[in-house]
């Protein structure tokens, strides 16, 4: 494997699932919060609780005593507007690779683009952990969709609609989205942050089935705002892409039970990928013309989605291999999206992404 020394910032909830990613694959680990406090209910607390017990072999530092070089791979698992100067941080390492939870950064896409260039300068890979199109379900879709078995592909929606109580019971310290980011769309939260999934999900299926990266942006909000938080419950995008092709993505914190579906519709049916079908995990759902439908399960656990992601990010290191859909290119692509629908929703106006990519706010523009 090109990964076995790993650090990790955060000792939350994404950290605790990160840890145990490496560990299961063999990998050492260190974790590294300046919160004492989180560090000792990862190791009494979160980690017995999900994995059965504490694994001595993880190695845990306070932000004082953050321990530096000779890891292969740093994971930046902390609120968002942590992530871009830790990464900045992490490069002056220079790793094998770094890995950052979603979303990548806040809104404002600051020192985003900097990130880009010093990693590129420093010939750093970065990933961004929107570990679903790296999951089992989205790769057996895009192989089925590639071999015909529905046609072309005339249109593509994805909803990730989910009550974020189940956030908040994975996270029991919290009281509630006031109490951390989750409760401030400026601070990556909300529905635009924090299921951001759903847009990097379609954003991976649209560049599969040949149909560009997305150019235009029209959106609607719903946000909640008082004096303890502001934060969009309800984010509904219709997006366009440079080659034209039109879809849309919805992403919600109130919908009960969860809904979270990618639909690709094609000339002889449908191929619906289903997250958590079931308690034992995903399903893909082949309708076609004229047919009952097939139900695919596609086996796997929460802490599968991080394995299979650490596993991936391993491969992508190897020598040739292909542009991960991790890739920190198609992460700053999702926020440059989520930016541009705030600022649609504001002024009731579409907004045009730049070409070639520029991964500024001053980059966008009304149509």
């Amino acid at each position: 494997m090109n990964l076995s020394r790993i650090k990790i910032y955060g000792a939350g909830s994404i950290g605790n699932h990160l840890a145990n990613a490496a560990r299961t694959l063999g990998m050492s680990v260190c974790v590294v919060d300046r919160d004492r406090e989180a560090l000792r209910r990862m190791r009494e607390e979160i980690y017995p609780a999900r994995y059965g017990r504490w694994d001595e072999s993880i190695e845990q530092f306070d932000g004082d005593n953050d321990p530096e070089g000779g890891f292969d791979l740093i994971c930046v698992g902390t609120p968002p507007a942590a992530h871009v100067p830790l990464a900045l941080k992490a490069l002056r390492e220079k790793p094998k690779a770094i890995q950052v939870e979603k979303p990548l950064c806040m809104p404002d896409m600051a020192s985003a683009s900097e990130l880009r260039q010093l990693a590129q300068q420093n010939g750093v890979k970065v990933f961004v952990g929107y570990d679903h199109v790296v999951g089992k379900s989205a790769r057996q879709a895009v192989e089925m969709v590639k071999s015909g078995v529905i046609g072309d592909v005339l249109t593509l929606d994805v909803e990730f609609r989910e009550f974020w109580g189940g956030i908040f019971a994975a996270h029991p310290w919290l009281e509630g989205p006031h109490d951390s980011y989750l409760g401030f769309w400026k601070q990556g939260g909300g529905a635009s942050g924090e299921h951001s999934h759903a847009l990097n999900l379609w954003q991976h299926l649209a560049r599969e089935f040949g149909f560009g990266r997305v150019s235009k942006v029209d959106a609607l909000m719903r946000y909640v705002t008082n004096d303890r938080v502001d934060y969009d419950e309800l984010c509904s995008l219709h997006v366009t892409t440079d080659t034209g092709f039109c879809g849309r993505v919805i992403q919600d914190v109130v919908t009960q039970p969860v809904r979270k579906v990618a639909i690709i519709q094609g000339s002889k049916g449908t191929l619906t990928i289903h997250v958590s079908h079931s308690k034992t995990g995903d399903a893909l759902i082949l309708h076609l013309t004229g047919q009952e439908p097939v139900i695919t399960p596609v086996a796997k656990t929460r802490p599968d989605d991080f394995i299979e992601e650490m596993k991936h990010i391993d491969a992508s290191l190897n020598p040739g291999a292909p542009v991960s859909p991790l890739d920190l290119d198609y992460g700053l692509d999702t926020m440059m999206v989520v930016a541009a629908a705030h600022r649609s929703h504001a002024e009731g106006r579409r907004m045009v992404l730049p070409t070639p990519p520029n991964y500024s706010l001053d980059a966008l523009q009304f149509a």
